[in-house]
């Protein structure tokens, strides 16, 4: 064989080879694409880091089953900072750069908001995890947006149901961040308290990243509060409640919050001020049942640490996105929204069904308090006598 013989041999394996990669390339199904806005800087650092973790499990776990029928996962993140104008700009680059068929991630409600509307301008889908505002799936809905995880007047419900049964008519101090889940957080919980028999004693709203708490205490000293709630959430937890230690006010009144005002993540930061705070919430690692036990299993073993209320939330809804496209047969805007409502699925939580006329879940509610650093479950709610009526009037 000379020379040129050998040379248009090995030209004509090297076009073969070629077609045979493209081939393959072209057989393979094309992902998914799901757009994860989140915070991944700043005070809510943490939950940002939940949501991906609990994201990032799912999908593995999905892609290592097949995909969402046949076609893989995949998962475009992008930082929101907890910041409403932050998050309308990476979700509008996700949508008309990316072409993502699905988004999630939103942290702050504000942000939740603005991207439902975003959502509904580009005829796409969004899902929160996070975002506790009732108004997300009432007053404010969309017909885009859903929520897996429970909103303010579900956490609302367990916890005060507890509260008036270990301090009956217990008077009630309130400290919410100062901007929309603060103070939606903050009016579900003194509704639900105030029925159930508490009084309230005042309130303050405080900047989202508030670094000095203490200028707050002379109001809450002069109130006199038997309890003390706030939704204050990552970073600013820690802040507010080793600031309450130091300055001698968590020996004489109760701390209750919000579901994601102490978690997993910051509560080794917050040490022993985090003793004794209880909160209603929608996950806790101590379910017990063989799904969240294997759930637990799975995520300290990828991250080497507990799974939180977010974390769980945001592994739980790709699992609701799979069924509903599976259900619906194809990645399309209607298709997927008919299929979503309505939807019942398992979680680490127990079953789940989306409520058609407002987008959110139903679930389970527990009331957790912190002992010795463990998040202990104290008392349970049913789905349907925490979920309070469909306020939605959009759709």
């Amino acid at each position: 064989m000379n020379g040129k013989t050998i040379f248009r041999t090995l030209a004509a394996g090297l076009v073969g080879a070629t077609a045979l990669a493209a081939t393959a390339v072209a057989q393979q199904p094309a992902p998914i694409k799901i757009g994860v806005v989140t915070p991944l800087s700043g005070t809510y650092t943490p939950i940002g880091q939940q949501v991906r973790w609990g994201l990032e499990l799912a999908a593995k776990q999905i892609n290592a089953a097949g995909g969402i029928a046949g076609r893989p996962v995949s998962l475009i993140f992008e930082d929101e900072e907890a910041n409403p104008a932050v998050a309308v700009q990476k979700a509008e680059k996700l949508f008309q750069v990316e072409k993502v068929d699905f988004l999630t991630g939103t942290v702050n409600s504000g942000s939740t908001l603005a991207v439902a509307q975003l959502a509904e301008r580009n005829a796409k889908l969004a899902a929160t995890t996070v975002s506790f505002a009732d108004s997300i799936t009432t007053d404010k809905c969309s017909p885009n947006m859903f929520r897996v995880n429970a909103r303010a007047g579900q956490q609302s419900a367990a916890l005060a149901a507890w509260l008036s049964k270990t301090k009956p008519q217990a008077n009630v101090f309130y400290l919410g961040p100062d901007y929309e889940m603060g103070r939606s957080t903050v009016a579900a919980f003194k509704a639900s308290a105030e029925k159930d028999g508490a009084k309230s004693s005042g309130e303050v709203f405080a900047p989202l990243d508030s670094k000095d708490y203490t200028q707050y205490f002379g109001q809450i000293r002069a109130a006199r509060p038997q309890v003390l709630y706030t939704s204050v959430a990552g970073n600013d937890t820690v802040r507010l409640l080793t600031q309450l230690q130091d300055f001698g006010l968590l020996s004489t009144i109760t701390v209750v919050g919000a579901s994601g005002t102490v978690t997993s993540q910051n509560i080794g930061a917050i040490g022993a001020a985090a003793e004794g705070f209880a909160t209603g919430v929608g996950y806790s690692p101590q379910i017990d049942t063989p799904e969240n036990k294997a759930f637990v299993k799975a995520f300290q073993d990828a991250y080497k640490t507990d799974p939180d209320l977010y974390g769980a939330d945001s592994y739980g809804l790709l699992y609701a996105y799979k069924a509903a496209v599976e259900k619906a047969g194809a990645t399309d805007t209607d298709k997927v929204r008919a299929a979503l409502e309505g939807l019942s699925w398992q979680t680490p939580q127990g079953t789940k069904t989306i409520r058609a006329g407002d987008h959110q879940a139903m679930q389970p509610m527990y009331v957790v308090r912190i002992t010795k650093g463990k998040f202990d479950i104290i008392a349970q709610v049913p789905a349907d006598a925490a979920i309070g009526p469909d306020a939605c009037t959009r759709f």
